[in-house]
C-alpha cells in the first residue's frame, strides 16, 4: 500500500508533495477550527435563547406588577373618595349637632325664664 502513496506524487518536483501535505495539514486544522467555533455558536445560541426567556418571563412579570400597580391605585381612589364622603358626612353631622346644641341651650334659657316668669 505503501507504494500507492508514494506513486502518485511522481512526477512533481519535491516542493509539491510537502506542500499538499502542508496544505492537508492546514484542512485538518480548519476543519477542527470550524468544529470549535460551530460548538461555540451553539453555545451562544443556547445562551441567547436561554436570556430570551429571561427576559421574556420578567416582561411577563413586569406585565402583571404593572396590572396589580393599577388595580391598587384604583382601590386607593375609591378608599380616598369613601374618606372624603365619611369626611363630608361627619362635618354635616357635627354641624346638626352644633345647631341642635344652639337650639337645646335656647331652649333651656326659654325654659328658664319661663320658670322665673312663673315664680313671679
Amino acid at each position: 500500500m505503501s507504494w500507492a502513496v508514494e506513486e502518485w506524487n511522481k512526477g512533481f518536483s519535491p516542493r509539491v508533495p510537502q506542500k499538499i501535505c502542508n496544505l492537508g495539514s492546514q484542512v485538518e486544522k480548519l476543519k477542527k477550527e470550524c468544529q470549535q467555533r460551530q460548538h461555540w455558536l451553539e453555545s451562544l445560541e443556547a445562551a441567547l435563547q436561554k436570556q430570551k426567556q429571561k427576559a421574556e418571563k420578567e416582561k411577563n412579570e413586569a406585565a402583571t406588577l404593572k396590572r396589580e400597580n393599577q388595580s391598587l391605585m384604583e382601590l386607593w381612589d375609591r378608599l380616598e373618595k369613601a374618606e372624603e364622603k365619611i369626611s363630608h358626612d361627619l362635618q354635616v353631622k357635627e354641624s346638626q349637632v352644633s345647631i341642635q346644641s344652639g337650639q337645646l341651650n335656647s331652649t333651656k334659657e326659654d325654659t328658664e325664664r319661663l320658670e322665673q316668669e312663673v315664680k313671679r
